[in-house]
């Protein structure tokens, strides 16, 4: 098959992968040494290969571990730039080693849309959790202001109460006395 460009040989393998039933991944690129240009790209199932954490693959404490999918598929399409400018397919691996999902399966575009809103609601929580940390903050405080003027308050009543009593016997002495 020949497409006029790289973008049409991934929509075509776009639209085959979701008639099929799994997801197309972009994979490997070869470049021109002469204008830097792509002349080669590999466009592969979403299950193509096998994670393998490097060396300089650190744990983030901040992120959930995300599980890999890949199972080792096998299933691709390779594209060339021909001399007249073509995008030819020179590759083409059918056969898949998982169990497909069925026509209709949300493209990737849907994916990565959902994986966008996903990431502004978590933006959105961690705002708000932040928010409700300072509200926290705020409210201790004042409990801790009240406290403090309740105690202060006692204080007061209790210094009252002495010399309401003082008074009152100071007032009794004088009428025993007579």
């Amino acid at each position: 098959m020949e497409f006029d460009s790289e973008a049409d040989a991934k929509n075509f393998y776009d639209e085959y992968a979701r008639q099929e039933g799994f997801i197309v991944r972009i994979d490997k690129c070869h470049r021109s040494e002469i204008d830097n240009r792509i002349i080669s790209r590999r466009l592969t199932c979403n299950k193509e290969g096998f994670h393998v954490r490097g060396k300089n693959d650190k744990v983030n404490p901040y992120r959930k571990p995300r599980v890999s999918i890949r199972e080792g598929c096998e299933a691709m399409m390779m594209v060339k730039v021909n001399k007249c400018g073509k995008w030819v397919v020179t590759k083409f691996v059918k056969e898949h080693s998982h169990p497909l999902m069925g026509s209709g399966v949300r493209s990737y575009r849907t994916t990565e849309s959902k994986d966008k809103r996903i990431r502004q609601l978590t933006k959105e929580l961690e705002r708000r959790d932040q928010q409700c940390q300072q509200y926290r903050k705020l409210i201790l405080s004042l409990l801790e202001t009240v406290e403090e003027q309740n105690k202060f308050l006692s204080t007061k009543v209790e210094q009252v109460v002495k010399c309401v009593k003082q008074l009152e016997n100071d007032v009794q002495k004088p009428l025993d006395t007579s």
